[in-house]
């Protein structure tokens, strides 16, 4: 039985004014699968997620989330698939006047007419499969970085969406902190069947949650690579390829001609 796309990105071009980043990218995500983004600085990682959650239009190419083409699709139609959609922006992007509750509130307050009691209820499930309950309260800065983070998947979590998208989820925390996040996604994506795409250059991370990656690179302004990390790391014949993910040096890995 094969597993459907969710997600079709096709020959998309993407970039900022008149300057292209993204050229010719085509790929596509399988449900309930956790992909990951990567690649050096400055590859358009970012800049592919957010063509990929609309908040930035194509200059070219379909992007095509749960069958509906998102870069030319109708107000109305974008909203509707926007609910289908979670995202944990880099730094978790919490508003500090706002508690945790309130912030989880958000998307459940803008996508559905539950009353108060509901979205009470549903706040407290969504911190407990985070592991923050009793944090309704707390305002961003009594959070340390980690549980930052969890409150912001708290939130991308609120409204059970079918598809989460995480911006470099492991960013600016320690080590033992960036596992336990590792941790949560894996528990997310077994239990609810959420589908993930995650960008990220933390070697750590890609090893411990990527069932497969897509690899961009900022001279081709496209993927060099796509497939198993694993896989990749050893048998990739790409230099770029296997100086990422064996972090090391292009000219550490090149044969000896003589």
């Amino acid at each position: 039985m094969t597993t459907q796309s969710i997600i079709k990105v096709k020959n998309l071009i993407g970039g900022y004014g008149e300057e292209v980043i993204l050229n010719n990218i085509n790929f596509d995500v399988k449900e309930s699968e956790i992909l990951v983004i990567l690649g050096g600085s400055g590859c358009g990682k970012s800049t592919l997620l957010r063509h990929m959650v609309g908040l930035n239009r194509p200059m070219g190419g379909n992007i095509y989330v749960d069958g509906v083409d998102i870069a030319s699709c109708h107000d109305a139609e974008f909203k509707k698939t926007l609910k289908k959609i979670g995202i944990l922006f880099q730094g978790a992007a919490l508003f500090g006047s706002m508690t945790v509750a309130e912030n989880i509130a958000l998307p459940i307050l803008e996508y559905t007419d539950l009353p108060k009691k509901s979205i009470k209820n549903l706040i407290r499930m969504k911190l407990s499969l985070v592991e923050l309950d009793g944090y309704e309260n707390h305002l961003p800065f009594e959070l340390s970085g980690g549980m930052k983070k969890r409150a912001g998947l708290a939130r991308a979590l609120a409204i059970n969406p079918k598809i989460l998208f995480l911006d470099e989820p492991s960013a600016g925390l320690d080590p033992i902190t960036s596992a336990e996040i590792d941790q949560l996604i894996l528990h997310i994506n077994k239990v609810l069947g959420t589908t993930v795409v995650i960008v990220t250059h933390e070697l750590a991370s890609i090893f411990a949650v990527a069932q497969r990656v897509v690899m961009l690179d900022k001279k081709k302004k496209g993927i060099i690579a796509e497939g198993d990390p694993k896989f990749l790391k050893q048998h990739s014949e790409n230099e770029t390829v296997k100086a990422f993910f064996n972090r090391t040096s292009k000219s550490a890995i090149q044969p000896d001609r003589n």
